[in-house]
C-alpha cells in the first residue's frame, strides 16, 4: 500500500542454513517430502514498512521457517515503494525475479494479467474463508487466486473538532450524513468570513471519493458479464445516482477551485481552510506538520469513519498490501509455505496489536471499538476496489474518470459524461495494458 513514498532501500539476507545454495535447488512440497531435507533457496522481497514497523513479525516468521526448513537458504530484502516496481520489472526481464514479492494492492492486476504470478490454493491459508472481501478481490483474476492478503487500509474522515465544537456545540462528527450536512451548514456559516473556506473540502477530480459514493448507491465502475467481456457501468442508474450525490456535495461545500485534485487536501485542512476532508489516515500527520500544515492543530484534528448515504459508513477504496509467489519460482511450494506463515493467524495478530488492520474480519472486529483504529476498521469491511481487468491500467493512465469528473464540473450533465466515460472504458478495459 502506497501510504507514503519511502525513499530508502534496506537489504538484509537471512540464512536459514550456512549452505551457499543459489536460487533454485530442489523444491519440496510442504505436504510431501520431509522439509528437513529440502534444499535450495527462497528469495523474499518485502517493503520497508515491515522493517520499520513490525521487525519482530519478520523475525518470528523467519525463525519458524528456519526450524521447518533447516537446509533452505532464505534471502530477504527490503524495498521502497518509490523503487520497487522498476526493480521488480528489471528482475523479471532478466529471469531473476524473487520467489515471494510484496505488492501494493493497486499493483497486483498488471502481474496477475501478464502471468508473472503463480496461482494459489486459497484453502491453504489461515482465515481464507474470512478475508476482507475488498482485499481478497485485489488478489483475484478470472476467479483464480494469485496472491494472499497481508494487511488492509481505508480512507477516513479527518476533521477539525474545535471548528465543529464552536459551530454546533459538539466536537464529535455526526454519524449519519443527514446530521453531518446539517452540521456542515453551521460550520460554513460560522466561518463565512474566511476567504475560500470549505466546510467539507471534497475535490472535484477526486475519483476515489466519487467512486465511494457510486459504491454506496450500489453502482460500479465496470462489470464482467456472462460473455466474458468487461464493460463500463457508470451510466447505470445506481452509478449515476451515487455520482450525482458526490457532485452535489462538492458543489455545496467545496469553495476552492473545483479543478484541483486531492493531492494537497491535508494542507487545506492544516491551514484551517477546511473543517473536514476524506483522506488516508496518514494525511493527518501532514496537516499538523510544519509548512504543510499547522502543528498547533495537533489536539484539534481527529479521525473518524466517514458517514455515507443511507445511514451507513461511506465505502472506502481498499488500501493494503498482498504477498505473491512468482510463476517462475524454482521453490514455489516452499515459497508458498513462507507466505502461509507470514499471513497466519498468529502473524496477523502481531499486526493487529500494532493497530494495523489484519487481513480477516475475525481479527479486525476488536479494532472497530479501539479509538486508534475504529475509523479505518469500520470503513474497510465494505470497501471497494478497481476492476481486475486486463486494461484497467490504460483506463487509469488515460484519466478516464478524472476527465469525466472535470467535464461534469465544467457543465456537462452526469448522464452525458457517464455515457462518454463508459464508451472509453469499453474501448480500453478488455485489452492488456
Amino acid at each position: 500500500m502506497k501510504r507514503q513514498v519511502l525513499a530508502t532501500l534496506g537489504t538484509a539476507v537471512l540464512l536459514a542454513t550456512a549452505v551457499g545454495c543459489s536460487s533454485g535447488g530442489s523444491a519440496a512440497s510442504p505436504g510431501g517430502a520431509d522439509p528437513k531435507t529440502a534444499t535450495g533457496s527462497v528469495t523474499v522481497w518485502l517493503m520497508d514498512d515491515a522493517q520499520k514497523s513490525w521487525p519482530e513479525l519478520v523475525q518470528q516468521v523467519n525463525d519458524q521457517f528456519a526450524a521447518k526448513y533447516p537446509k533452505v537458504e532464505l534471502k530477504l530484502s527490503y524495498h521502497s515503494w518509490k523503487d520497487k516496481i522498476a526493480e521488480l520489472d528489471a528482475a523479471i526481464a532478466t529471469n531473476q525475479a524473487p520467489d515471494v514479492v510484496e505488492l501494493g494492492n493497486t499493483e497486483t492486476t498488471k502481474y496477475m494479467v501478464n502471468g508473472t504470478l503463480a496461482g494459489l490454493d486459497r484453502t491453504g491459508f489461515d482465515n481464507s474463508d474470512n478475508w476482507i472481501k475488498g482485499l481478497a478481490d485485489t488478489c483475484t483474476y478470472n476467479q483464480k487466486l494469485y496472491c494472499v492478503p497481508y494487511y488492509a487500509g481505508a480512507r477516513v474522515g479527518v476533521y477539525n473538532a474545535k471548528m465543529f465544537q464552536d459551530a454546533t456545540g459538539s466536537a464529535d462528527l455526526p454519524q449519519t450524513e443527514e446530521e453531518l450536512t446539517a452540521a456542515l451548514d453551521k460550520v460554513a456559516l460560522r466561518n463565512k468570513s474566511t476567504a475560500g473556506f470549505s466546510a467539507l473540502y471534497l475535490p472535484g477530480p477526486y475519483w476515489y471519493a466519487a467512486m465511494s459514493y457510486v459504491t454506496a448507491y450500489g453502482g460500479s465502475i465496470a462489470k464482467f458479464d456472462s460473455s466474458g467481456v468487461w464493460h463500463g457501468t457508470l451510466h447505470d442508474p445506481k452509478s449515476q445516482a451515487g455520482l450525482q450525490h458526490f457532485v452535489n456535495l462538492v458543489k455545496t461545500y467545496n469553495k476552492g477551485d473545483l479543478k484541483v485534485n486531492e493531492a494537497k487536501q491535508a494542507g487545506v485542512l492544516g491551514h484551517e481552510k477546511a473543517a473536514l476532508i476524506y483522506a488516508n489516515g496518514w494525511e493527518l500527520s501532514d496537516a499538523v506538520a510544519p509548512i504543510t500544515g499547522t502543528p498547533a492543530l495537533k489536539n484539534s484534528l481527529k479521525i473518524v469513519t466517514m458517514p455515507g448515504p443511507n445511514g451507513k459508513p461511506l465505502p472506502s477504496f481498499i488500501g493494503g498490501s498482498d504477498l505473491a509467489v512468482t510463476a517462475k519460482s524454482q521453490n514455489a511450494a516452499i515459497a508458498t509455505d513462507w507466505v502461509r506463515m507470514f499471513t497466519s493467524t498468529k502473524s496477523e495478530q502481531v499486526l493487529a496489536d500494532k493497530d494495523t488492520l489484519p487481513n480477516n474480519l475475525t481479527q479486525l472486529a476488536p479494532l472497530k471499538n479501539k479509538p486508534a483504529t475504529a475509523a479505518a476498521a469500520n470503513a474497510v469491511q465494505d470497501a471497494w476496489f478497481t476492476p481486475a481487468a486486463p486494461g484497467w491500467g490504460a483506463v487509469e493512465k488515460q484519466n478516464v474518470l478524472v476527465n469525466m469528473l472535470d467535464s461534469i464540473f465544467k457543465g456537462k450533465s452526469v448522464d452525458d459524461a457517464t455515457k462518454e466515460a463508459d464508451a472509453q472504458i469499453d474501448q480500453l478495459i478488455n485489452n492488456p495494458s
